[in-house]
């Protein structure tokens, strides 16, 4: 299986149709019996806060109470249930421009590579490029799906606020299964400035990197291509220069930190995705090295961010143990504590767009939530789309019980055929759900004309 196909947070592991499947904690769980949960149903409803609907723009009203929420955190994961609705990424747009315009967020952190949110800073800062087709030629074969209108929209608005807002927008680049050369570039560039003795070893430890091909999906077949002792050598140097930048006398934390993400690149390259055991120990790197990007951005900068990534990553509890041990929420929360906030999204019913083990793209209808799971006890409760602080509807013993029990729940990987219903437990993984009744399937950016 190729690097292109290990994007697991965005592609997630073909799945056969078992009819019933293992809780994080072991316990094999079937699908239960609806059961009399008005007491339930009752108490979500005491801390429901409705939501006047999915679109961004306009009264931002029904969103104070979720700034609240979020007050003593640092990092908030904002998920999805899905990589493929347009519901849940415009709803996320407005809970984002809600943490910015009031709360003083600045970053919007994402699963792309860090080369990717660099190019899309230059945007954001200055206007320069067309956003669409930055996002044409970023986001390629693995990262697809985030080809959207809806993301469009967001940077777009990001990029309107930079003219005037009170502080800077930026995106952080979370994954590390590209680079572009330009990333290349600017770590020689500093070094021939700062530390000109290195320039000579730089060069040739990143030479066979630098000599990949243009295009990210291109350059990401050349690389898979390649024989594996040649990406062991390759990964070998990349680390190599690294050390050498980190044992120089003159440092700046931003040329350091794009170095590491290069050696976790190419490390990534050499794993054997056949391996059932390599796969979950990389899979594993991935998420702590997204946490700890975003922990870093978060103390070097000391500027709150949100975090978007799928469910299953800013989660503390894995829905799928033997593809992901821990996930990115359980170690945001071990590095940033209480400072860290995990916000989850959650859906009735409605259609998404995921892509197929051949590489192609189809849009794949989930719903109405079946008896016994955790969306269909969300879809009793009287508003059509509300978020509700599962902390405090927890203080009632009642919803307390049917929070902490795992029930099937939509987490939708963004390959097809898939498992879209692992068991989960709301409250053990989530402080905040966000529940959507009816989504649509994500709009992709047109090709260029």
């Amino acid at each position: 299986m190729t690097a292109a196909l290990a994007l697991t947070a965005l592609l997630g592991p073909a799945a056969g149709g078992a009819a019933a499947v293992t809780s994080a904690a072991g316990t094999r769980t079937t699908p239960a019996a609806a059961g009399d949960d008005r007491a339930v149903v009752a108490g979500l409803e005491r801390y429901a806060h409705p939501l006047r609907g999915t679109e961004p723009g306009g009264s931002a009203d029904d969103l104070r109470a979720f700034g609240r929420m979020t007050r003593g955190a640092d990092i908030v994961g904002l998920g999805e249930a899905s990589h493929g609705s347009k519901d849940v990424f415009t709803v996320k747009e407005r809970l984002f421009r809600q943490l910015a315009e009031r709360e003083g967020f600045s970053a919007y952190a994402m699963e792309i590579s860090w080369s990717a949110a660099v190019r899309l800073n230059t945007y954001l800062r200055t206007g320069e490029g067309d956003v669409r087709q930055i996002m044409r030629d970023e986001f390629q074969d693995g990262y697809s799906l985030l080809n959207t209108e809806e993301l469009a929209h967001l940077f777009s608005w990001m990029r309107e606020y930079n003219r005037s807002g009170a502080h800077q927008l930026r995106i952080v680049g979370l994954d590390y299964s590209d680079a572009g050369p330009e990333q290349y570039d600017r770590i020689l560039t500093w070094a021939e400035h700062n530390e000109s003795a290195l320039l000579p070893e730089l060069r040739r430890r990143y030479a066979a990197l630098r000599a990949l091909p243009a295009g990210v999906a291109t350059r990401m077949a050349a690389y898979n291509a390649l024989p594996l002792a040649e990406k062991k050598t390759m990964a070998k140097d990349a680390e190599a220069a690294y050390q050498l930048l980190s044992k120089a006398g003159k440092q700046d934390p931003w040329v350091l930190q794009e170095a590491r993400v290069l050696s976790h690149m190419a490390a990534e390259y050499t794993v054997d995705w056949s391996d059932p055991a390599q796969a979950k120990a990389a899979s594993r790197l991935r998420d702590r090295t997204m946490a700890e990007t975003a922990v870093w951005w978060q103390r070097r900068t000391g500027e709150r961010i949100a975090v978007s990534a799928h469910d299953g990553h800013v989660s503390y509890e894995t829905v799928m143990p033997e593809a992901y041990p821990v996930t990115m929420g359980a170690d945001l929360r071990e590095l940033a504590g209480r400072k860290y906030l995990a916000v989850g999204t959650s859906l009735y019913g409605g259609d998404y767009r995921a892509r197929t083990a051949t590489g192609g793209t189809g849009t794949y209808s989930v719903g109405p939530a079946a008896p016994g799971s955790n969306e269909y006890t969300l879809g009793k409760v009287r508003h059509r789309d509300f978020y509700v602080d599962l902390r405090a509807a927890g203080r009632d013993p009642v919803v307390n019980g049917w929070l902490t029990t795992a029930r099937p729940t939509f987490v939708i990987p963004g390959r097809y055929p898939n498992e879209p219903t692992p068991p989960l437990a709301l409250g053990r993984a989530f402080d905040v759900v966000v529940h959507l009744h009816h989504v649509r399937a994500s709009v992709p950016v047109p090709p260029a004309q």
